[in-house]
This record gives structure tokens, sequence and C-alpha cells, in this order.
């Protein structure tokens, strides 16, 4: 193939220079004559390189596996891809969410194109007795704050995930913000800190602490009292939220590529520009369950008694146990508990955290649950749910589950416009999303995305307060695991409290209790996370 490919360029070469030579008025020759000059010097460049093996055999032509490997991904979502193909996000979803964001119709037409028959599909049980859906609120809100919390807040049940300035570009931060302003929902800072981005628009805040405690850090990367007061006391800022893993890549710590991190990046997170910017594993200010509650009781202080509450993914069970032995403890509540699903967000990770490490978010949300129930302490925490939500049916399942208030990251982005790439990590985003390229910036349009962000939220309230109604309640809250069915295997069928049986309230402060929870009880402590 490799003498082949010499043959042919040497053959046609020559005879351009003879037809040139013979018919010198035919400059079109001379000029195809060029146009092979590049094509000999891929070829020459191929076969004198030594890092890979088939350009330097197959020189020129090996080039068009390369070609067709970046294609591949574009052709398949273009051309191939069915309604419910696509990773890590289906094309009917992301239909859905482009539909919505823009208002267009979002109704299908001749049935589901799932299969409702095979194991793992999951419904909805509506009632005989379903409500008109004028009786449900078109506005759910949920307030978060325990008797320790001083200035309460009242919430959307659907808010913005954490995503920080940074992996996301200026535009994307503003006009997130301000659909959150219009829509009445909150926005997650991600761990980037506060920007001017996140503030232009007068949304409301959750500020996100995470293990860098960017935009609260002293120089030698220690939390600094004064700088978080500082900003944890805007008004805009309404609950403070301490990261201890996320569903990407939990156990790992955030990673911020060299060339996202421009000197006014560097200059929020307060860190060096044009360096890659790797969050620890864990927090410095604490390692124990007994030190995270004293350390949220701290900031809860510092910001005159906003709520505040945990991120996390749940790894070893025992590990959430003594945070709740911890709490029990010292009387010390956390205000709220963000579970966030291992399937992973937004953030770029490895694969093997992306495929391998962190319980799902709907195992997780149960046992969340069942354990600050079994414990006491669920009538004054609030649990937020992150995960892959893009429709009604996704809320309605994980309020059944146990969630107060849900998160979504990539329903939003996709509002934004996002168009799954795949190329958030890497500056390149074709949509302006995730980059930092002023070139790529520049085609998002903030005020057309930032009402596109505020459509998505209505629509997606909408349909569910649709759903509640088919049910014959009438509030989000009211869901219960009895409202959700899964098909298990080809012979049962099971509702989530058969799958996912509920504890008792109080049940694991009893010395007898002898439930699933029993071995992870006596291994669980609120001094050492184990």
């Amino acid at each position: 193939m490799r003498t082949n490919t010499y043959i042919v360029l040497t053959l046609l070469s020559a005879g351009l220079i003879g037809a040139t030579l013979l018919w010198p008025w035919a400059g079109w020759w001379l000029l195809m004559l060029l146009l092979l000059l590049p094509a000999w010097l891929m070829v020459l460049s191929d076969a004198l390189q030594t890092e890979h093996a088939l350009r330097r055999n197959f020189p020129l032509l090996s080039r068009g596996r390369w070609l067709a490997e970046h294609l591949r991904p574009y052709t398949r979502q273009y051309f191939l891809e069915s309604e419910t193909d696509g990773a890590p996000i289906e094309r009917m979803f992301r239909s859905l969410v482009y539909q919505r964001a823009k208002s267009d119709v979002d109704t299908n037409p001749f049935g589901t194109k799932l299969n409702v028959y095979l194991d793992g599909y999951e419904w909805l049980g509506h009632s005989l007795g379903a409500t008109n859906v004028e009786q449900v609120s078109d506005n759910p809100r949920v307030t978060v704050g325990t008797r320790s919390c001083k200035q309460p807040y009242c919430a959307s049940v659907f808010n913005i995930s954490g995503m920080s300035f940074g992996a996301l570009s200026h535009a994307a931060i503003s006009a997130l913000n301000k659909g959150a302003k219009q829509g009445g929902f909150y926005h997650n800072t991600g761990e980037g800190s506060i920007s001017p981005y996140h503030l232009e628009g007068g949304g409301d805040l959750v500020w996100q602490i995470g293990t860098g405690y960017f935009g609260c850090r002293s120089k030698d990367g220690r939390f600094d009292d004064t700088r978080f007061r500082e900003k944890a006391r805007l008004d805009v800022v309404k609950m403070i939220e301490i990261k201890l893993s996320q569903g990407a890549k939990p156990g790992h710590g955030g990673i911020l590529p060299a060339e996202k991190n421009t000197p006014e990046i560097a200059s929020i997170r307060t860190v060096e520009p044009g360096t890659d910017v790797i969050s620890p594993s864990t927090h410095p200010e604490f390692k124990t369950p007994l030190a995270l509650v004293q350390f949220a009781q701290r900031l809860r202080m510092l910001c005159d008694g906003k709520p505040v509450g945990i991120k996390l993914c749940i790894g070893r069970r025992s590990e959430f146990l003594g945070i709740c032995k911890a709490m029990v403890e010292t009387g010390l509540l956390l205000d709220f508990v963000t579970v966030d699903g291992g399937e992973g967000g937004t953030g770029a990770a490895p694969l093997e955290y992306s495929n391998s490490v962190g319980m799902p978010l709907r195992e997780a949300l149960a046992f969340v649950d069942d354990a600050l129930t079994g414990f006491g302490l669920r009538d004054e925490i609030r649990i937020i749910a992150a995960g892959k939500v893009f429709t009604g049916f996704h809320l309605a399942r994980n309020f059944a589950l146990g969630a107060d208030i849900i998160n979504s990251a990539r329903g939003m982005m996709m509002a934004l416009g996002c168009v799954q790439s795949l190329s958030c990590h890497t500056n390149t985003c074709p949509t302006g999303v995730a980059t930092q390229d002023p070139k790529l910036i520049h085609g998002l349009v903030v005020p057309d995305k930032a009402e596109r962000v505020y459509r998505f939220h209505k629509s997606t309230i909408h349909a569910l307060t649709d759903l509640i109604s088919s049910t014959g309640l009438r509030s989000p809250g009211e869901l219960t695991r009895s409202h959700i069915f899964r098909r298990v295997d080809q012979q049962r069928i099971l509702r989530y409290d058969e799958i996912f049986p509920p504890v008792q309230p109080g049940a694991l402060l009893r010395p007898d209790y002898a439930g699933p929870y029993a071995e992870l009880l006596t291994t669980s402590r609120a001094d050492r996370f184990i």
C-alpha cells in the first residue's frame, strides 16, 4: 500500500510536469501540480515520523482513519441516532429540552418510543380520582432552614445545579443567572466562587464551597473567615453548600485546565493564572463527621444564620450514618443535604470515575432519606437531588424517593444551547457554553439564552404539576415511593416502596434495631470517616 501511494503520486506528478512542458499555455496543469505538493509533503512527513505505525506504513491514506474517527460521533448523532439512542443523554430528552426552552410544541404523537416491556422500565401510577391541574400550585416551593437557621430560604423545587465560572463561560453564567431571576429559582455557583456574572442578573445564589475554598481562601489554600463573610452576607446569597464530593468524580477533587484559567478567573478564585487548578480530594478544615458539623455551624455564624448544608455523592454508607450520628450527638444540624448521583454530571472526569465510582442517584437518594428519617432528623433537614433531570417525570421520581428540591446542570446547559459535543474539557465548546475562547463565547447571546433557561424551567414545572394532578395529589411533597412502579424482570413489577422499604422515624436510634442498616450502624462513627 505504501509503495502504491508513491507510484500513484509519482505518475500523477510526472504526467502533470510533462503536460506543463509540452503545453506551457495550459497553466491549469501547473495549478494541479502545485495542489499535489502538499500531498507529497504529507507522504514524506508520515513516512519519516515514528509515532504512528499506520502512518509510517501507509502514508497519507491512513489519515482517513483519523478523519473517520473524528467524524464518527457527529455522523452518529446527526444521521444514525434514534430517539432513544445517545449517551450520556438520549436524543429524546435533548430534543425535549430544546423544545421547551424555545416554547416549541413538545407533545409526541402515536405513543411511546420506549419498549415498555424491557426490564427496568418505570412509570408513575395515576389515580382515578385525579385532581384538576388548577388545584396544584404552578410555583411549588420549599422552605429550607432548621431551628438553628435565622434566615430560612423559600426555594423553588427545580433549580440550577453547581457549575463554576471557569468551567462555563461568563456569557453562560450570566444567562443562567438572569434566567433564574426571571423564573424565581436559584443558581448554584459551583465551587469556582461568586463571579461578577453571578451577580449582574440579580438571581438567587447558593454559594458552593469546595475543597479549594475558592473566593474564601488564604494564600496557603486554607479557609479564610473574613473573605467568606464578605461574600456570604450578600443579599443574593441565600444558602451555603459545602461540597464534599461530586458525582462526576467523587473522592477526586475538581480540575480547571490551565487554558481555561484566565487572569480574571484566577483573580476570582485567588489562584495563579494559566495553571491547572486542582482542588484537594478532601477538606483541609475538617477530617471527621463531628468536625464537619462544627465547620457548618461556623459558616452559619459567619453568614448571619443563612441555611448551610452539604453536597456529596454517597460512597461508604457508614460515613453518612456517621454524619447523622454527629448531628444527633452535637445538636448541630445541617439545613440540607444535596445528593449527587454517581452517574456524573457536567464535570469532566477520568472514565473510571464516571463509570465505576459512587452510588447512582436513585439508590443514594433513598438511602439518605432513610438515614435522616431513622435518626429522627428528616422533619428539619431538606434533601436536594442532583442528577440527570430533564422531564417532569424525572422530577416526580426523585420526589417519590425522598427529595424536597431538584437541581439540574445538564438540562440547564442544554436550555442554553449545548449540543452535547462532549468537548467541555477542551476549551472548544462550539456553542460558547463551556469555553473561555472569546470567539466561541461571542455566539452565545445572553438575553436570548436567559429567556430559554426561564422557559425550560417554567415548562418543566408545568409538566410536573400535570403529573401530580394525575396522581390525585396537590403538591410534589405528597409523592411517596408507592407512586412509582418498576418492571424488575419479566415476572415481577414492584413499587418503589417494595424495592426501597422505608425506615420508620427514629428507628436507627433504637438499641434493638435489627433492620437492613444494623451492620452499618455498628461500623459508623461520629469521630471518624470509616
